[in-house]
């Protein structure tokens, strides 16, 4: 048609910039459903390692800043730094339990400069694998990738559940009507306007739902402003502010290990999204969101921060938004710095109650759940043994969720591993695939197809469950 670009030269939506104030909202959805997740870590770890709540705090600010700049490494990316996808990154989960114990193990005053010192080993170490390790992706058919998305989603889905009753176990009001009331009306509240807005307004219903969920909170009295009170205007993380990194050989090990758990996730998620934006992730991607993890990783200490990997639940804010650019989330990552650096800036977003965040996050993590379902309806599973693999897989990655201390009469350093859903899992449908489908496949002829996301014998999804309406075409794949 008359001026009308040819295919060959429109932009992939990931690589497209939306208006700025489109760019700014859809950001700051980014940032508002993975706040919680980012200074819940140094909220752990501070105490443990002796700090005041003013020290915390500090901690905390570091670890929003950090994160955006991890974010900028994955999104815009350098160099072969960046898988160029919209990910966000920030303080990985995996690393609380061994810092926890890194911490208790020091002298007041050594904890964080060992902590520090071992996430820098880590981080390089895992930098100078990033090659090595994407090789991996050739081990990620979409029976596997299938089962990883769904375990992603599920095993998820428990933080929003402590979200919903108030995020804090020894609380009085844990679990109470009115928590849980709070996350049930924004539930239904981003239900309905998904359902009923259009075009961008629909887009951002995540966003709208959080305000929408904190302005009733007020009345209710689960919006508490203290923090806002007491904010500073201006907070610069100072470089090695609890003094320099210190080299502890079974602290770095431990952070090692945590590296190797992170960069396995990573893989999953960056498969995740690939399929999710339609440019599915070769090896060459996976290598540059890994590069870009394990770089963030390693500078983090210099300004007070932690272990970065990727955020599994903005993965199902894409999808369900369906907006993939990742300038969207490059504009959430210099959000996320502006927050580090301005105290007040990020109390407003804390202002957030957990349960309005927990009403949220179940739809938002039951979008990627729902992904992975629709990736595994691809998978041959009338075929061969990959119902089994299945069954096994997701069985095996739910234990820590549905049985929290079945592992605990086991050594601490397993637990970095095991006690992660995600990475159990994946590791056991890598496993079988090989052993029923590659090694000890019965019939070459009749085997079912397992061929690595993104080959050409693979027919991708008709669609994502997540995006569009029935009958709706999914995007088309990177050319």
């Amino acid at each position: 048609m008359i001026g009308q670009k040819p295919e060959g030269d429109r932009k992939h939506p990931v690589d497209e910039t939306l208006p700025p104030l489109k760019m700014f909202t859809s950001g700051l959805q980014h940032v508002a459903a993975m706040y919680a997740g980012v200074v819940a870590p140094p909220m752990i770890v501070g105490p443990a390692c002796g700090l005041s709540a003013t020290e915390t705090a500090f901690l905390m600010g570091a670890s929003l800043f950090t994160a955006g700049i991890a974010t900028l490494l994955q999104t815009l990316g350098f160099w072969k730094v960046g898988a160029k996808l919209p990910f966000v990154n920030g303080v990985s989960f995996a690393g609380v339990t061994p810092m926890v114990a890194i911490g208790k193990s020091q002298s007041p005053g050594h904890a964080l400069p060992v902590i520090f010192g071992a996430v820098i080993v880590a981080g390089v170490l895992g930098f100078l694998l990033a090659p090595y390790f994407s090789k991996l992706v050739r081990f990620f058919p979409p029976v596997v990738t299938g089962t990883v998305i769904t375990l992603i989603g599920v095993s998820l889905l428990p933080v929003a559940f402590n979200w919903s009753q108030g995020g804090n176990p020894q609380a009085p009001d844990y679990g109470s009507l009115t928590n849980i009331g709070m996350a049930a009306l924004t539930f239904v509240i981003v239900l309905v306007l998904r359902r009923a807005l259009r075009g961008f307004l629909q887009q951002i219903a995540i966003l709208l739902g959080l305000v929408a969920g904190t302005l009733i909170a007020i009345p209710v009295g689960i919006t508490h402003f203290a923090a806002l009170g007491k904010a500073s205007l201006i907070g610069f993380p100072t470089p090695f502010h609890f003094g320099a990194p210190q080299f502890d050989i079974a602290a770095i090990v431990s952070m090692c290990i945590v590296m190797l758990v992170c960069m396995t996730e990573s893989t999953a998620d960056m498969l995740a999204l690939g399929k999710i934006v339609g440019r599915p992730a070769d090896e060459r991607t996976i290598e540059g969101g890994l590069r870009a993890d394990t770089l963030g990783t390693a500078l983090s200490p210099l300004f007070n921060g932690f272990a970065n990997s990727a955020f599994a639940q903005n993965i199902g804010l894409v999808a369900m938004t369906k907006v993939r650019s990742r300038y969207v989330v490059a504009t959430g990552g210099l959000i996320l710095i502006v927050l580090g650096l301005c105290p007040v800036a990020a109390s407003v977003i804390s202002l957030v109650p957990l349960p309005v965040l927990g009403g949220a996050g179940i739809v938002l993590f039951g979008s990627v759940a729902a992904s992975g379902i629709q990736t595994l309806a691809s998978a041959a599973m009338e075929k061969g043994d990959n119902a089994l693999i299945v069954a096994a897989a997701v069985g095996i990655g739910l234990i820590p969720i549905a049985a929290p201390d079945f592992y605990h009469a086991l050594p601490k350093d397993l637990l970095v591993v095991l006690d992660s859903g995600i990475s159990t899992g994946c590791l056991v449908a890598i496993v079988l695939n090989l052993a029923f489908n590659h090694f000890g496949s019965r019939d070459a002829e009749t085997a079912p197809d397992t061929g690595a996301p993104g080959d050409p014998e693979v027919a991708p999804p008709a669609r994502l469950a997540t995006e569009g309406g029935a009958g709706e075409p999914a995007a088309a794949p990177a050319h």
